[in-house]
């Protein structure tokens, strides 16, 4: 199976138990996360905002706290998109099924574009990340929460312990999908060894790329601006 359908699939399995999992398995640290990430780009109450790979709508909720009410949504998975519009019924008409790598957007139509944890299950990152600057305004601003792995060798084993045996067995347990919660250790692994987002984003066009660990570097924050 394609690693497009592959990835619908699972997230389109576990939409009804994905925010009490995503919560619980992080112990509730992803709401930070996702606050310090609007912090570190700067967003303000005039951004025109592209949400993608939204999801059940966390990163767009945070940023519509902050003021933002120029908010556009998209996910390739339709299940995840309900629950979005259930949660907060002013996204409703700015909601978008798609892929990252085939957006059905205008040229320089954004501001702002955020992904939560979602630029890993891109199955083209270059592609996808291509139309993050295709779609930014110029001095747009991409931001990217996304797992790595920890450089510290003590965290990296009790990281990796966690991922590989007690996240699994709980998200099986609630979620009754085996698949999603093995997916999610290995598909972190393998970004981790394979990608490395700052090159991608010069590569494809933006001139400036920050970079901030957050918790002993089990998160990344990047941030590129076209």
């Amino acid at each position: 199976m394609e690693k497009k359908q592959r990835v619908q699939n699972i997230f389109d399995s576990i939409s009804k138990r994905y925010d009490f999992l995503n919560h619980l398995l992080s112990f509730g640290i992803d709401f930070y996360w996702r606050h310090k990430a609007l912090n570190l780009t700067g967003i303000t109450e005039n951004a025109i905002l592209l949400d993608v790979a939204c999801g059940t709508g966390d990163f767009s909720i945070a940023a519509r706290k902050k003021g933002v009410t120029q908010i556009t949504g998209a996910d390739l998975s339709f299940n995840m998109l309900k629950l979005f519009v259930q949660k907060a019924d002013w996204i409703n008409g700015r909601l978008v099924q798609s892929v990252a790598e085939e957006m059905p957007f205008k040229s320089n139509s954004f501001t702002n574009i955020t992904v939560g944890f979602g630029v890993r299950n891109f199955y083209d990152i270059p592609k996808g990340l291509s139309e993050f600057y295709r779609v930014l305004k110029p001095g747009g601003k991409a931001t990217i929460l996304e797992f790595q792995m920890p450089r510290n060798p003590v965290f990296k084993f009790i990281y990796n312990f966690y991922f590989k045996n007690i996240l699994p067995l709980i998200g099986k347990m609630i979620s009754k999908d085996k698949e999603a919660y093995t997916y999610l250790p290995d598909s972190v692994q393998e970004f981790d060894k394979e990608i490395t987002l700052s090159e991608i984003l010069q590569d494809v066009g933006f001139k400036q790329v920050s970079l901030y660990p957050l918790t002993i570097g089990i998160v990344q924050v990047v941030i590129a601006e076209k």
